[in-house]
């Protein structure tokens, strides 16, 4: 990639560079435009090249995840995620909303917040789950900090949709806390 946005010279150094400063591949791509910047031979071709590289993947990723039921295709799911939000700066709340069959209706972002904060309000989750006639949704954050252990306030905040979404028909299947170092299921942990 970066030998298409930097014609006739040595990438390599400046390849190892971005690596070493940001850690990964995922963490190059997903790095704050700003921050790429501060790297000496970065120019905006380059970050222009890695978002154009960053939303065909995602894309292609969600195409995936649309193609079958969830379930049949969780570690897609979960690749999914990971490459869309593991790497964020800020909180980020997405929210899968299913079918009946379990298969993919929509997909967004509910709300960012900060380093270690976003605002999820219950009302808001469910009723727009009824307004895209979701009969489930998966629920998903990250953490910045790279570690995917939830709070009480996750706990806490998963509990209380799944509850006012059963009353309405809308089953919570899960809450996935990702971070770079990984993935957390709240379900698995059986934390609601």
């Amino acid at each position: 990639m970066l030998f298409r946005a930097i014609a006739r010279r040595d990438v390599k150094p400046l390849a190892k560079e971005l690596l070493g400063r940001f850690g990964s591949f995922g963490e190059v791509m997903n790095a704050p435009r700003d921050r790429l910047l501060e790297v000496e031979g970065v120019t905006e071709a380059v970050v222009t090249e890695f978002r154009v590289v960053q939303a065909a993947a995602l894309r292609t990723a969600q195409g995936e995840v649309k193609k079958r039921p969830i379930f049949a295709a969780m570690s897609t799911v979960l690749d999914y995620l990971r490459s869309a939000m593991a790497f964020e700066d800020r909180e980020q709340f997405r929210i899968l909303f299913l079918d009946r069959r379990n298969k993919l209706i929509a997909d967004e972002v509910q709300s960012r917040g900060t380093i270690d904060h976003t605002s999820v309000y219950t009302r808001e989750v469910v009723k727009r789950a009824l307004e895209l006639s979701a009969s489930a949704v998966i629920l998903a954050h990250n953490h910045p900090s790279g570690d995917p252990t939830p709070s009480r306030a996750d706990i806490e905040m998963t509990k209380e949709i799944a509850e006012v979404g059963s009353k309405l028909g809308v089953t919570v299947h899960d809450h996935i806390i990702l971070g770079r170092d990984g993935h957390l299921s709240l379900k698995s942990v059986g934390a609601f």
